[in-house]
């Protein structure tokens, strides 16, 4: 038996490559005739099958004649589909709109091919762009996420299509920045960091929902690990957004995590330059003073938090703690009778926060033991001591 080199092989490779190409070019030819030939005939799934087919097999993928026919299928099938909308007859809404994407996405690869006919395939498109954000939309409302985001993804992207470069969307439509969000928004939702950071500059340039795209960039951030730029995201979110829900207390959660008492401070003092009978400004402010040791201007805080709302536990803590940590300070100079009016004023506020919250036993607890302790209270100290054990 005869062995061949390597180069032999690839010679012979080579003229079995050459034999068939007249074949496959033959049938390529075949379906191509077939497929128009069902279009003309009003056959046009049985054409968008066939060309869908040919599509599969890489060296088709450049052929323009295959993508002229496969769009004149498609749109085929979208008139049929107008005609079944504009009758009021059933159709399924959601291939209705999966045909019109996949209608603009041919268009635009067709374009890469063959840009001589762009014109009048912008101008068929750009009729149909629209439907793309309705159906965004559609399956928004579906709660299918990955299929929204497709469209809004097709429809932020055709903007930088040279198919559609006349119409200069990326100016001139204000949807633009809308489906952007859209598309964050979906991202955000499948907790995909790369798909809800894709379109977030655009996103942004929809105002109206800039504090909520700024809200997922900075999930997307954690989600990466990328604390840096999750602390950025917060602070641009707390600059342009101070009493939105989101960026305050997680700004104020990152400074103290760090021990960076004095930012977390200049944070609640811009937020009460905002609003400054914000209970949560307020709040936030009389914590981190008692966190700083700052005592006396922690009960000033917490004094001016509750002449807005006496019902709120968390201040009756705040002061009751710093009222003890002072009257343990002033014990320690040796201050015995003003250590003694200051672990009173601990009691009553600690005591109020133990009726308002009995089942956080953690935190009032051990704080009673030692007022009841410096206060001689033997019978209080009992109770509180059987509980702690």
């Amino acid at each position: 038996m005869t062995h061949l080199t390597g180069n032999s092989k690839r010679l012979l490779a080579l003229c079995l490559l050459l034999a068939l190409t007249p074949c496959l070019a033959q049938a390529q030819k075949k379906e191509l005739g077939q497929a128009r030939a069902f279009i003309k005939s009003g056959k046009y799934d049985d054409a968008d099958k066939l060309m869908t087919n040919l599509l599969k097999k890489p060296e088709n993928r450049r052929d323009k004649r295959i993508w002229q026919v496969h769009y004149d299928a498609l749109r085929g099938k979208h008139e049929v589909a107008n005609e079944k909308l504009y009758l009021k007859q059933k159709y399924d809404t959601a291939a209705f709109f999966n045909l019109i994407k996949e209608l603009v996405v041919v268009a635009e690869t067709l374009d890469s091919l063959a840009p001589d006919q762009r014109k009048k395939h912008s101008q068929q498109q750009n009729v149909n762009r629209p439907n793309l954000f309705n159906g965004g939309m559609f399956f928004v409302r579906k709660q299918k996420w990955p299929e929204a985001y497709d469209f809004f993804q097709t429809y932020v992207e055709a903007a930088h299509q040279p198919l559609f470069e006349a119409y200069h969307y990326d100016s001139l439509d204000v949807r633009v920045p809308q489906a952007a969000y859209w598309a964050t928004f979906c991202g955000y939702k499948m907790k995909d960091p790369v798909l809800t950071l894709r379109h977030r500059q655009v996103a942004l340039r929809d105002t109206s929902k800039a504090a909520f795209t700024l809200q997922f960039v900075a999930e997307a951030r954690l989600w990466l690990n990328d604390h840096e730029l999750y602390l950025a995201t917060l602070q641009e979110g707390f600059r342009r957004f101070p009493e939105f829900h989101y960026f305050f207390p997680r700004l104020m959660d990152v400074y103290t995590e760090q021990g960076e008492f004095d930012r977390a401070l200049a944070v609640a003092d811009s937020a009460l330059a905002v609003n400054d009978t914000s209970e949560l400004f307020l709040f936030a402010k009389c914590t981190t003073l008692l966190r700083m040791e700052r005592f006396t201007e922690s009960i000033k805080y917490g004094e001016n938090l509750l002449s807005i709302n006496s019902s709120l536990p968390e201040p009756y803590y705040n002061i009751g703690m710093a009222y003890t940590n002072m009257a343990s300070s002033l014990d320690s100079q040796g201050e015995r009778a003003m250590a003694k009016e200051a672990y009173q004023r601990a009691r009553t506020y600690m005591e109020s926060y133990r009726e308002r919250m009995p089942d956080e036993k953690d935190k009032w607890a051990p704080a009673l033991y030692q007022i009841y302790l410096n206060l001689n209270m033997g019978r209080q100290f009992d109770e509180i001591d059987r509980l702690l054990k």
